[in-house]
């Protein structure tokens, strides 16, 4: 199932895109598309049910604003330098162990919604990212089966990054990780069982119209099932949080000088096999 939550910031309501591609309304089912209900089986369930049945209501998509697939997240992880080729590109090694950071579930926006560039920036970067969303309490798990099986569904992030902020400020990567706006998430929610393998999925990203990463989730130097596993050691992860699993190679904090970070009025476009596509304007905070 492709889960999505339409409406105006801060009033969005559950929706789901159905086969053939038309928008339903799902309010009369469930509250939201939340760590809640991707916890319940049941409720799960009569969505499927709903949706073959031909039942829910139909929206009318034009105009209307796509928000953030999942609501009231408790925490979104970040996995740094998880790509052979990423960290081939900047001079690091590949990590022995994940490397781990966390951003604030507020840095979260809509797949389309506009991206601020924070007062004093001068390396806003791009990130493109495969979304792991959790769909059950997941804690010291022995094996990336259990990690796989405790992935309720996938989802399309841009971890945009100031990367001065992030390296020359001193502390953690924190600083660059969690402006405002900084977590760009969606279209929508696609169920685990729709994606079999999240290590075979292209992973693609635009700016102004030029490609800049061409990546592949095969290149992941910790794959998804691990990466659940690993957290699941270091901290309790519950229905609704989301990891996000690292970058391919391509951003601009890789290129030659001079490095070609975002500016105002860049158009930045993303996509992942099979997750939808993103786009977002840039703009000064």
């Amino acid at each position: 199932m492709k889960l999505l939550r339409v409406g105006p910031i801060g009033a969005e309501r559950p929706a789901l895109l159905d086969q053939d591609g038309t928008l339903r309304d799902l309010s009369a089912l469930v509250t939201d598309v939340d760590g809640t209900l991707l916890a319940d089986g049941s409720a799960l369930s009569r969505v499927r049910e709903a949706t073959e049945s031909g039942e829910l209501p139909v929206l009318d998509a034009e105009g209307l604003r796509i928000g953030a697939p999942v609501g009231r997240i408790g925490k979104i992880v970040g996995i740094g330098l998880n790509y052979h080729g990423h960290a081939a590109e900047v001079g690091a090694q590949a990590p022995a162990e994940p490397i781990l950071f966390l951003k604030a579930p507020d840095t979260v926006v809509g797949p389309d919604d506009t991206v601020l560039i924070p007062r004093g920036s001068v390396k806003t970067d791009w990130e493109a990212e495969l979304g792991v969303v959790i769909g059950a309490t997941a804690r010291y798990l022995d094996s990336a089966a259990q990690g796989l099986a405790h992935v309720a569904g996938y989802v399309l992030a841009n971890d945009v990054t100031e990367r001065a902020f992030q390296n020359e400020r001193g502390g953690t990567w924190d600083k660059g990780k969690n402006c405002e706006t900084f977590t760009p998430l969606g279209p929508w929610l696609v169920t685990a069982d729709e994606v079999p393998d999240p290590q075979a999925l292209d992973v693609r990203l635009w700016v102004n119209g030029e490609l800049r990463q061409d990546g592949h989730t095969s290149d992941q130097i910790f794959p998804v099932g691990e990466v659940v596993r690993y957290l699941s050691h270091f901290m309790t992860l519950h229905p609704g949080d989301v990891i996000v699993t690292g970058t391919p190679a391509g951003v601009a904090a890789g290129q030659p000088e001079p490095k070609p970070f975002l500016r105002a009025g860049a158009v930045v476009e993303v996509e992942i096999e099979g997750l939808g596509r993103q786009r977002q304007e840039f703009k000064s905070a």
